[in-house]
């Protein structure tokens, strides 16, 4: 049976502090969490009751078996999670988060040279379930380096631009030898998806544009079906051809920031195969994205439909603030 959703890219463990307000030098508790931004897509999907698996790869090391165990914990199937062959190849990457200040703080990613999910292999491509999937999301990260590029490319071309194929512009510059190289690699991209979603700063890398409303054009003028443009504290906007709509931010006491986007992803794609109105999906993402940010974790942090709509609906048990 077809997936409802299929992501392909980055995952690994993330390691957050336990004590709070302090930097890492400081910290002496942590707990690891499932991670990476394509996992948390797929995690954040499977929450609102939808069928998603992960095209990825992990070392042949214990944070590695922790990686499918614990997505197929949270509702993800693990088939195309593969332990690399070679058992001297690059353990499974681990990313130290310092949550201090919650919505500004450096991320450490601990990946030792060509990471796993970087290796993913073009020529053992699942192409059947990429093709039937229903959503089929992927990430700019995922074009950071070879043979992951080369995968994204063939996974493009098997689906032909079928149904809804989403592009999470997610530039990290940490992944890339420099801007003009992500964008090449974006440019070539958007010939093949239906949607992109990114920040203002990532659609520049994307268009060339900041401007919300001008790099949501361009992104439609590539033929995209549907553009979304967060904004921070202005909201997100979201466009098709026929159609323009802004969602102020959602309040909350921002805890962790990191994820939120993830979640704003899942979200998306449960209202996209909900058929909802335009409106009702990029609300119900944008509550979605904010909830996580009031917690502290993301693949464990993301919420249920039932807490999403129950924030909607103004339920007085959430704080208030406010989310950029």
């Amino acid at each position: 049976m077809a997936h409802d959703l299929v992501c392909i890219g980055r995952t690994g463990v993330d390691i957050y502090p336990l004590d709070q307000g302090v930097g890492l030098e400081e910290v002496r508790t942590f707990e690891k969490f499932l991670g990476g931004s394509a996992t948390n897509v797929a995690v954040a999907a499977a929450r609102h009751g939808r069928s998603t698996a992960l095209i990825s790869r992990v070392g042949r090391d214990p944070f590695g078996r922790y990686v499918r165990r614990e997505a197929a914990r949270l509702g993800v199937d693990p088939a195309h999670i593969t332990p690399l062959t070679d058992p001297d190849g690059p353990p499974t990457p681990v990313t130290f988060c310092e949550v201090f200040p919650p919505d500004s703080f450096p991320l450490y990613f601990y990946r030792y040279g060509a990471a796993p999910d970087l290796l993913i292999d073009p020529a053992t491509l699942p192409l059947a379930d990429i093709r039937d999937a229903t959503v089929f999301w992927s990430t700019v990260t995922g074009m950071s380096a070879e043979p992951s590029r080369s995968a994204h490319f063939a996974a493009w071309q098997a689906r032909d631009r079928r149904g809804v194929t989403v592009l999470d512009l997610d530039y990290r510059p940490m992944f890339w030898a420099g801007p003009e190289e992500a964008r090449h690699q974006v440019d070539r991209a958007l010939d093949h998806v239906t949607v992109a979603v990114g920040n203002r700063e990532e659609c520049e890398i994307a268009v060339g544009e900041t401007d919300p409303h001008r790099a949501a054009d361009a992104l439609l003028d590539r033929g995209l079906e549907l553009a979304v443009v967060k904004q921070g504290p202005k909201g997100v906007l979201a466009a098709t051809a026929h159609e323009r709509i802004e969602v102020a931010p959602h309040p909350v006491e921002v805890l962790n920031g990191l994820g939120a986007g993830d979640a704003f992803g899942g979200a998306l794609v449960h209202g996209l195969l909900s058929d909802w109105p335009l409106r009702r999906t990029v609300e119900f993402a944008n509550v979605a994205g904010a909830i996580v940010a009031s917690r502290l974790a993301c693949s464990t942090a993301m919420p249920t439909t039932a807490e999403v709509e129950s924030a909607l609906a103004g339920s007085p048990h959430h704080a208030e603030g406010a989310i950029g």
